[in-house]
């Protein structure tokens, strides 16, 4: 009777046991099984280490301030007439472009006609046979109209008329002495040259009062924001610019300009820590509206009130393509640097150092690395070097023994 009870004991812990394995096996293979789930869907996050670049930077609008002067005149009324077009490179006193006069239209039209009545006149006295003054005048008139034909330059294009229409004055006159009906002919051309005075005496040219660009691009705002009155700029100045945020200028039928080609500023109002702790001289990065990113020097900062300050950066790279604007949209990049990118949620921070995950072939290390430069939501590492690891205490055995990390490297996400 003993015998079976210890018999009953022994099978009972046997399938006890057997039966606590089973339930270990049955929990092992669902936390298997739920990891190899959990793999799948989520699989275990890794960063390919690769060149890149990061910024600390801040997206602001800028109002473009020019060393620039107005050229205008009160006889606009009949419009004007270019003489450098827009974007021409211009020397102090060169004329620009001139307003017209009054029937400039109906007064050319005139000279037009008698040119042609002058020309028929010549043609029927048949005295170019024997004049070679005649024939020359007639050879360069031919020359100046080929040249004419081949240009699209508008100093050109005045300059061509104006000879050609001086050589045909001088053919009339030479015409008009040798032939029979000279009178008629000198009627012709003192007419011509009547019309020709009026024209003249109601057009005024109007010269560049300063050397650099023209342009015709006149928004209002070039005797208020300029460089040389940057210290009376207020806040409430740059919000009383209406010209919307990229727009461009528009041309003006009436007045022009003359830029300096070589620098302008833009100002914009910052609020951030690096715009309150920036200095005067300083330098840093402006990316445009084209996506140019170009250096700037600060050469003034004010307003430190109600947390903000007017920063005024001056450039001297795209002057030329900011003629067109007045206010536009700037980042302001006040560092950047390039090197192995990587996100900050791989990074480990341990007893002041900072460490990543590598894996490979399966495996991982712990990898003590350099944080250069970092943002929000990258950094920029790089190895120590091996002075730098004595200068941190460790020996040479320590430094010989550790890992490195290098480019297209494997490291792990959320470590």
């Amino acid at each position: 009777m003993r015998k079976k009870t210890e018999r009953g004991r022994k099978l009972n812990k046997k399938k006890v046991g057997q039966a606590l394995l089973l339930l270990i096996i049955i929990i092992l293979a669902i936390c298997i099984l739920y990891s190899t789930i959990n793999l799948l869907i989520q699989p275990s996050d890794v960063f390919v280490i690769e060149n890149g670049k990061i910024y600390d930077e801040e997206t602001n609008i800028g109002y473009v301030i020019r060393d620039e002067q107005l050229v205008s005149s009160d006889e606009y009324q009949n419009g004007i007439v270019t003489i450098k077009p827009e974007g021409a490179k211009v020397a102090k006193g060169a004329s620009i472009f001139r307003y017209c006069s009054p029937n400039e239209e109906k007064l050319e039209a005139q000279i037009s006609e008698l040119d042609k009545e002058i020309q028929k006149a010549i043609d029927g006295q048949n005295i170019s046979i024997y004049s070679t003054d005649i024939q020359l005048l007639e050879k360069q008139i031919e020359e100046k109209l080929e040249l004419l034909q081949n240009t699209n330059e508008l100093e050109e294009i005045a300059e061509y008329k104006s000879e050609i229409s001086s050589y045909m004055i001088k053919k009339a006159k030479i015409a008009g002495e040798l032939s029979p009906s000279g009178s008629y002919i000198n009627k012709l051309i003192n007419q011509r040259s009547e019309y020709e005075q009026q024209l003249n005496s109601g057009q005024k040219y109007i010269s560049a009062p300063m050397s650099g660009i023209v342009s015709y691009k006149v928004d209002g705002y070039e005797e208020k924001l300029t460089v040389d009155n940057i210290d009376s700029i207020t806040k409430d100045t740059l919000n009383s610019v209406k010209t919307k945020t990229g727009q461009l200028i528009s041309s003006s039928s009436e007045q022009g300009k003359v830029v300096n080609n070589f620098y302008c500023y833009i100002a914009t109002v910052l609020s951030s820590d690096n715009a309150m702790s920036a200095k005067e001289g300083d330098t840093v990065k402006l990316r445009l509206s084209n996506n140019n990113e170009i250096p700037a020097e600060i050469v003034k900062i004010s307003e430190f009130t109600d947390g903000e300050a007017i920063v005024f950066f001056r450039i001297t790279q795209d002057v030329e393509y900011l003629i067109s604007y007045r206010k536009i949209s700037i980042d302001v990049i006040w560092w950047d640097a390039t090197g192995l990118k990587v996100p900050n949620s791989s990074i480990i921070h341990e007893e002041n150092k900072d460490y990543v995950i590598r894996s490979r072939t399966g495996y991982t290390d712990k990898i003590l690395i350099k944080i250069k430069r970092q943002n929000e939501d990258y950094a920029i590492i790089e190895n120590y070097t091996t002075q730098e690891l004595r200068e941190m205490g460790y020996s040479t055995n320590e430094i010989t023994s550790m890992k490195s990390i290098s480019l297209y490297d494997e490291i792990v996400l959320k470590p």
